[in-house]
């Protein structure tokens, strides 16, 4: 369930990670006490007891938690310094802001507009970014500011440069909404936020152009969707979230491709709403996530 920026005024969220000790869930807990804060809900995750990994995420209630947080960044320096953890604390009734890249696809782009108009995605839209223009009336008829900035030919090295001057420090992550061109290592390390990816299909199957098309001509019984971080290393960033919808040898492409868009929307909401909630933790080229 999500929670409107009303009722998440003097919530924080805690992430914890790092190598699993023991002490590290009554450290945490114990700072949250001292500090006059109520836990709201805690989920930790530890994938070996014995050396292993431990992840926590942890959301209490603090009065006046805008004028505590220097004091609470301050004991978590120092607290969990000894366990190695790595930490961060977000202020949860402060939206985060996500900029959306898309191409000429509107149903993820349509989908995310209308989740934020209802008050179901925490977050802001400072813009939609596209190298096409057939979306613009519609992305306007929301209030969002949208930008056209044409993609082509093999060097997009100055339409890259003016998306990152666009980002640059106006957005905490960016979304492809079917934003149908490949990225750069380049603008990925200029852009310093997460970028979230929808893939038409179960990664690693069907990679690249086409896939309905590959997928029908493989026959399959179920096509998919598959939401995950981008990287350097094409769509094999960590995964957040997939889905799946069954399909028959009655369906042509186009009926996978009408039936698939549903499961891209779903996935890429999912996958978008647990990040903004900070409910993903990267581990690698894994992810853990507490939903």
């Amino acid at each position: 369930m999500t929670l409107h920026t009303d009722a998440l005024r003097d919530h924080a969220c805690l992430i914890v990670h790092g190598p699993d000790k023991p002490g590290v869930v009554a450290a945490v807990t114990s700072l949250i006490t001292r500090n006059k804060a109520n836990i709201v809900t805690l989920d930790q995750y530890s994938d070996n007891p014995e050396g292993g990994a431990f992840f926590q995420r942890v959301v209490f209630h603090r009065p006046d938690l805008a004028a505590a947080m220097p004091d609470l960044e301050a004991d978590l320096a120092t607290t969990l310094e000894p366990y190695e953890m790595q930490w961060q604390l977000t202020d949860q009734s402060v939206p985060k802001r996500m900029a959306i890249l898309a191409s000429t696809s509107d149903h993820c782009l349509l989908e995310l507009l209308w989740r934020h108009r209802r008050g179901e995605l925490n977050v802001t839209i400072p813009m939609v970014i596209s190298n096409h223009t057939n979306t613009a009336e519609d992305v306007r008829s929301f209030g969002i500011p949208f930008f056209h900035i044409p993609s082509q030919g093999p060097d997009k090295s100055a339409a890259e440069a003016e998306i990152v001057k666009l980002l640059a420090g106006n957005v905490d992550f960016v979304v492809l909404a079917r934003y149908m061109q490949i990225l750069s290592d380049d603008f990925l390390g200029n852009v310093g936020v997460p970028v979230i990816n929808i893939h038409h299909s179960f990664l690693p199957a069907f990679i690249g152009a086409g896939p309905y098309k590959k997928a029908k001509e493989r026959g399959v019984k179920l096509i998919g969707a598959t939401s995950h971080y981008v990287t350097k290393d094409l769509d094999e960033g960590p995964i957040i979230e997939q889905d799946v919808a069954r399909v028959d040898h009655s369906m042509s492409a186009a009926d996978l491709q009408s039936r698939g868009a549903y499961v891209e929307r779903a996935v890429l909401s999912r996958a978008v709403q647990w990040h903004a909630e900070d409910r993903v933790i990267r581990h690698g080229n894994q992810t853990i996530v507490f939903t």
